[in-house]
C-alpha cells in the first residue's frame, strides 16, 4: 500500500464537513443515550459496556492492522511512531479499561452503528496517514508545535481518565439515578470529562501538525461540546443544589 495524498485530503475534508453538520444537530438536540435517552424512542438497545467496546475496537484495530500490513512492518521516523502510540493509546483505554468502569444505561442500537462506522472511518484516516504519508524532519521533537502539542495531549487525557473515573465512582453497581459529579475539573464545568478529550485532541492535532488529525478535533469539539451544554442543563434543571458557579464546558468562560 501507498500514500494517496488525494485520498487523505478527500477523507479529511469530508471529516471537517460532518463537523459542521453535526454541530448544528447536537445545538438543537442531545443524542439520545444516557441521561438524554428518551423512553418514547423504542430503538432496540444493547449492554452499554458491549456497546463501548464494539464500537470503539475499530479507531484502536484498524490503525494497527495497517500497521501490520507495511512492508516492513514499523513506522519511521521516530515521530511517526509517538504519534501514532498517542492515538492509539487513547483508544486503547477507550477499548479495554472504559468500558469495565463505567455504569452506564443500555445503549440504543442505531446510535451504536454510527459510532461504530465513524470508528472505524476515523481509525483508517488517522492510521493510514501516519502508517504511509506522515513524512517529518529529525528534528521535529524540538519544534514548539510538537513539544506543545504533547503537553496539551498529556493534560487532556489525565483530565479525561481522571474524570471518567469520578463519574464512575457516582454510581453503584446497577444504580441508575444520576447525581451531581464533583473533584477535579467538575469543581468548575459540567463536562469535565468533554473539556479534556477536547484538549487532548487539540494536542494531538497540533503535535502531528496534519489536516486528518485537526479534522479529527474539529469533530470532537462539535460532537461533544453541544452534549456538554446539554448536561449543564440537564443539571440546572434536576438539582436544585447544583452549583451555580459552574460552567458547562470551559472553566469560567462558558
Amino acid at each position: 500500500m501507498q500514500c494517496f495524498p488525494s485520498l487523505v485530503l478527500a477523507l479529511s475534508s469530508f471529516m471537517a464537513v460532518l463537523a459542521i453538520l453535526q454541530l448544528f444537530h447536537s445545538l438543537r438536540q442531545a443524542p439520545c443515550y444516557g441521561k438524554h435517552d428518551k423512553p418514547e424512542h423504542r430503538w432496540p438497545r444493547m449492554p452499554s459496556r458491549r456497546a463501548w467496546f464494539l464500537q470503539e475496537l475499530p479507531s484502536f484495530l484498524v490503525p494497527a492492522l495497517l500497521l501490520a500490513l507495511r512492508s516492513p512492518p514499523r513506522l519511521e521516523p521516530l515521530a511517526c511512531r509517538l504519534l501514532g502510540g498517542m492515538f492509539c493509546g487513547h483508544y486503547f483505554y477507550r477499548t479495554f479499561v472504559y468500558p469495565y468502569i463505567m455504569r452506564g444505561r443500555p445503549f440504543p442500537l442505531p446510535l451504536f452503528v454510527m459510532a461504530t462506522l465513524f470508528c472505524s472511518y476515523n481509525g483508517f484516516l488517522q492510521g493510514y496517514y501516519m502508517v504511509y504519508c506522515a513524512q517529518y524532519p529529525k528534528d521535529w521533537f524540538a519544534d514548539f508545535r510538537f513539544k506543545s502539542g504533547v503537553l496539551l495531549f498529556l493534560l487532556g487525557i489525565g483530565i479525561n481518565i481522571h474524570s471518567d473515573f469520578l463519574l464512575c465512582q457516582l454510581r453503584k453497581p446497577g444504580e441508575q439515578t444520576y447525581k451531581i459529579p464533583k473533584g477535579g475539573l467538575f469543581t468548575y464545568v459540567s463536562g469535565a470529562n468533554y473539556f479534556g478529550e477536547i484538549v487532548e485532541w487539540f494536542g494531538y492535532a497540533i503535535a502531528t501538525w496534519s489536516f486528518p488529525a485537526f479534522a479529527f478535533a474539529l469533530f470532537t469539539l462539535c460532537c461533544i461540546g453541544p452534549r456538554a451544554y446539554h448536561h449543564h442543563r440537564y443539571y440546572l434543571r434536576m438539582f436544585t443544589d447544583y452549583p451555580k458557579s459552574r460552567k458547562a464546558l470551559i472553566p469560567f468562560i462558558f
